[in-house]
């Protein structure tokens, strides 16, 4: 079974090449799934129930989120109703919304899980890997196909957790950095792994803003509000081909697709 799995989209021309690159891929048969990381696809901050709905129309199986997933508090009473959007699973005890979700694909169950980075990263979360073997006692045996979001800024944190979930799980994916790396592989246990699946929106940024906003902070030190560039339009991200049979991963192949590019 081949699952696209998309980089962090970022605003309204991350939104824009995912609907139309994603449904190009579902319709030649090159994915059977789409899973996107959505939470940066309100402007850079979280979700809403209305672009939720217009990402699960262009093509979206299942979305993942992150540290920015109570941004748009009207959003927060839908994630408790929405199956197919899965946040953190190392969130405190009664936060809204579900940290696993399994979905139906033509290979059978597919579990998603997000997992939140404790370096570097601002919402308090519990210890990613204790969460996580925890989950595995309890729910392991329940799914073959087992997909991980890793959403965290260190490498090193992404890293362990692959080498940790190395042979328990299909695929563990980084997200958050929205910079794509080129350490895809699938290891010898049947895991495929990748740091991270990088940005899908305007590329020519800094990580989706507007680059004059972004140096401006940097050079000033005051504060400036960022807004979302719209050049150099890419869908980021990696396709994976996993043995429905196994749950194995058998193939993962990074993915850059460009939507458009001024003068060209």
């Amino acid at each position: 079974m081949k699952i696209l799995v998309v980089g962090d989209i970022v605003g309204g021309p991350g939104r824009m090449a995912m609907a139309r690159i994603a449904t190009r891929y579902k319709a030649d048969g090159r994915a059977d799934v789409v899973v996107a990381n959505a939470e940066n696809s309100a402007a850079g901050r979280g979700i809403t129930q209305a672009l939720a709905e217009e990402l699960f129309a262009g093509g979206a199986d299942a979305l993942t989120m992150g540290d920015h997933v109570w941004d748009q508090k009207q959003t927060l009473e839908y994630y408790d109703r929405e199956p197919r959007i899965v946040r953190a699973l190392n969130l405190p005890p009664g936060c809204p919304g579900k940290g696993a979700i399994t979905i139906p694909t033509p290979g059978g169950p597919l579990t998603i899980i997000q997992l939140m980075g404790r370096t570097f990263m601002n919402p308090v979360a519990d210890c990613p890997f204790r969460t996580m073997e925890d989950w595995l006692k309890k729910h392991g045996s329940q799914s073959k196909m087992i997909l991980v979001d890793m959403h965290a800024e260190a490498t090193s944190e992404k890293v362990a957790m692959g080498k940790f979930l190395d042979g328990r799980v299909s695929a563990v994916l980084g997200t958050h950095t929205h910079i794509q790396t080129a350490d895809e592989a699938v290891t010898a246990k049947g895991t495929a792994y990748m740091t991270d699946l990088g940005m899908t929106g305007p590329c020519d940024s800094v990580i989706g803003r507007t680059t004059e906003a972004i140096l401006q902070r940097f050079i000033s030190g005051m504060p400036t509000k960022f807004e979302i560039a719209s050049d150099d339009v890419r869908l980021h991200g990696a396709l994976l081909t996993l043995d429905p049979a196994t749950g194995k991963a058998i193939k993962i192949k990074r993915i850059e697709e460009i939507l458009f590019k001024s003068g060209k």
